[in-house]
């Protein structure tokens, strides 16, 4: 298993998020969480990351305890795409993206070149390779988060854990990156676990899916067993109708009677 958890359980204050959590994540697959606001998704991924402690219960990867795992190590295992970034420094494209590198310097300062050669893959994949030589502060929010999952990208690690990454981005490029993500499933047996309002979007690529109810309770499994209507109304708190298209599956706030 990519990832274990064992009774996990977090809060904010006095509010339980997420009780005992037993869930597993083989490689290859591809999650979705799902939950409305404040019901604990972004609060979960940063403790998969290990940038935040759980409140009790344990978080594996690969089969190896999270506080077990030496950070170049966990670097070279796991990379996290954050909500929101702040640029502060007038560092270019390439540089942030190159930043990604680090983790495999232990015996180096300087970047070699198959490292810019992974950063242009990388840039190019999320069609910002004309942009390498910009100040990251002079971008656009959709292009610096393209920006941000070609970092991810970078990073070249078997777990990808991202909170929202079609956050910013136009329609064409939601798509994209969405099902770049679960090619590189599919097709390089890398795990994606990710955060996303878009129920159509999260559905159409998704192998799982995890509903987080925001009280303590929760639903982890394959997508078609999870991802139905009357379930993510429930953990979602507005009834929810799926209709077929094609081969799709479209998801839209049912009407409410007055």
């Amino acid at each position: 298993m990519m990832i274990t958890t064992d009774k996990l359980s977090l809060q904010i204050g006095p509010r339980r998020l997420i009780a005992d959590l037993d869930w597993q994540v083989g490689q290859g697959e591809c999650w979705s969480i799902v939950g409305r606001n404040g019901a604990g998704k972004s609060t979960l991924l940063r403790t998969l990351a290990g940038l935040r402690a759980p409140d009790a219960g344990t978080v594996a990867i690969g089969g190896r305890a999270l506080n077990d795992w030496p950070l170049a190590e966990l670097a070279r295992q796991r990379a996290f795409l954050a909500q929101s970034r702040s640029d502060t420094f007038a560092y270019t494209v390439i540089e942030t993206v190159l930043s990604a590198r680090h983790p495999y310097h232990e015996r180096r300062y300087w970047e070699s070149s198959d490292d810019h050669t992974i950063a242009l893959a990388a840039l190019a994949s999320m069609e910002v390779g004309a942009l390498a030589d910009r100040d990251v502060r002079t971008l656009s929010g959709g292009e610096r988060q393209r920006v941000a999952i070609a970092a991810l990208l970078a990073q070249d690690t078997p777990l990808l854990l991202l909170d929202e990454p079609a956050n910013a981005l136009d329609l064409a490029h939601q798509v994209s990156v969405m099902t770049l993500l679960a090619r590189l499933c599919r097709e390089r047996g890398k795990t994606v676990v990710m955060i996303g309002h878009d129920l159509t979007l999260a559905h159409s690529v998704s192998t799982h899916a995890l509903l987080l109810r925001g009280d303590g309770r929760w639903l982890a499994g394959a997508r078609d067993d999870v991802m139905r209507a009357e379930l993510l109304g429930d953990y979602l708190g507005h009834p929810i109708d799926a209709v077929r298209h094609g081969h799709r599956t479209i998801f839209i706030p049912s009407e409410e009677q007055a």
